[in-house]
């Protein structure tokens, strides 16, 4: 349990930057409401809300093993639970993101919002068979998965605020006003 003990800075800082993100997301979502596109929800699903996902899990992980758990391996069971989530949430976001006809995705986009954070899953849906022999490689391995969303959400959510400031802001302002 140690070892488990040595993370909890980590984890405060993790679980303090996801939380006051998601936060922020939703400041800079009520902004760009003011006129939104056409067919945003349709957008918003494939794009805005695995945003919030990440930064969530980011999040719960870093409550979670914040927890004073008797053994690693219980606590990273359930990290392989969230991890297993997390990918099915990756290919149904996949899914989401072929399906909308708002915006034609790019590498870039495939690469953050689903190839990434499918990895970071996958990631923790392994970690509890690596605890049962390997409990500090688990443990790198649940941190490396939870910073990588973290990264993953802060990527995605400067994408996305940019997207509406320079590029569907800019078509606005170019519409004749009436």
């Amino acid at each position: 349990m140690h070892d488990l003990s040595q993370w909890d800075s980590f984890y405060v800082i993790v679980g303090s930057a996801a939380g006051a993100l998601i936060g922020l997301q939703f400041v800079v979502m009520t902004l760009i409401a003011e006129r939104p596109p056409l067919r945003a929800a349709e957008a918003g699903a494939a794009f805005a809300t695995p945003t919030i996902v990440h930064f969530g899990a980011a999040l719960l992980l870093s409550a979670l093993l914040r927890a004073p758990w008797p053994t690693v391996t219980l606590a990273t069971a359930l990290c392989g639970i969230i991890g297993l989530g997390g990918a099915i949430y990756a290919v149904i976001t996949a899914r989401r993101l072929r399906t909308q006809a708002v915006y034609r995705p790019e590498f870039e986009d495939w690469l953050f919002h689903v190839l990434l954070p499918l990895v970071a899953y996958v990631i923790l849906a392994l970690s509890p068979f690596a605890a049962l022999s390997y409990e500090r490689v688990a443990l790198f391995a649940v941190a490396g998965a939870a910073l990588l969303l973290l990264f993953i959400g802060i990527h995605n959510a400067w994408d996305a605020v940019s997207y509406h400031v320079f590029v569907n802001r800019q078509d606005k302002d170019a519409e004749p006003r009436q």
